[in-house]
């Protein structure tokens, strides 16, 4: 069961780095905000707005996980659909700074009603991920935050202090994003 102690700090830190991430946001010019970094690999080649709207899709999916865990405790997250945004990674660019900090101020919204409508004891429900493993809910919730701070990290263009503990290596996001998309427009034409 979760600790008032630990849902407060849960809370606090994900407003903290939220605001650091917008902080780092609002330093870059519009140029910077399009700029894909020089020597990166995977996430990192992303630009800023490419990242916000990385940051969208996976709030809205790690919601979708921490639902899951709610539903089943235990659930297998690989069952779990993808979940779309009306901003997707590969369609920021074409858009405003402004647009991708509406839509993620409206995912944590969503997430900071979720997180007030939990009892201490569905904190302890768990999900499992193909990448990450078991998780509890708040695990997956501080997965948030810590999210939060490896991109403002990376936007801010220095490395980051977190990285995610994957099971195995890590994934290149990046990569696998842009052969999807091919793959979407292979079978259209």
């Amino acid at each position: 069961m979760a600790t008032p102690e630990q849902i407060a700090e849960l809370k606090q830190k994900t407003a903290e780095e939220r605001a650091a991430l917008i902080a780092a946001v609002r330093s870059l010019s519009d140029e910077d905000l399009r700029r894909v970094p020089v020597d990166a690999e995977g996430e990192e080649q992303w630009t800023a707005l490419e990242q916000l709207g990385h940051l969208c899709e996976m709030e809205r999916s790690y919601d979708a996980w921490v639902r899951a865990a709610l539903a089943e405790d235990g659930a297998d997250l690989a069952n779990v659909p993808w979940q779309r945004v009306d901003i997707p990674v590969e369609e920021a660019n074409e858009h405003t700074v402004e647009e991708l900090l509406r839509a993620l101020e409206l995912e944590r919204a969503y997430t900071q009603g979720l997180i007030d409508g939990l009892s201490p004891e569905a904190f302890e429900r768990r999900a499992v991920s193909p990448v990450f493993g078991s998780l509890t809910v708040l695990q997956w919730l501080r997965s948030f935050y810590r999210h939060d701070r490896q991109h403002a990290a990376q936007i801010a263009g220095r490395k980051s202090d977190y990285a995610p503990n994957f099971k195995g290596k890590e994934p290149n996001q990046r990569r696998a994003r842009l052969e999807l998309v091919a793959k979407r427009h292979e079978t259209r034409e």
